[in-house]
């Protein structure tokens, strides 16, 4: 059985603990001013600099391959290689259940 997630009320529960949880999913990386710039760990990335997400919005980006997404729910779908729903559902039980 499905259950409905709210995507929008669990982008804003991620964006108050975006900086703990890109920690987490990538660990290499680092803050500068109001990005987390990190490795991207879906390719061979040796050095950190094209990938990039911003800790106020969750939007991020891949400057090297031209990967972006919007919000931290398409952030993580796309580091786990997963759908958008199912990142949703993921995301609203590693943050303490769904909205």
């Amino acid at each position: 059985m499905s259950r409905h997630i709210g995507y929008r009320a669990v982008n804003q529960n991620a964006l108050g603990r975006l900086p703990g949880l890109l920690a987490a999913w990538l660990p290499d990386g680092r803050r500068v001013g109001r990005e987390w710039i990190a490795r991207n760990p879906r390719r061979t990335d040796r050095h950190a600099g094209s990938f990039k997400v911003n800790l106020a919005t969750g939007r991020w980006a891949d400057f090297a391959t031209g990967d972006k997404g919007g919000d931290v729910v398409s952030l993580f779908a796309y580091l786990k290689g997963i759908t958008q729903p199912e990142s949703a559902r993921r995301l609203a039980d590693i943050l303490g259940g769904a909205p």
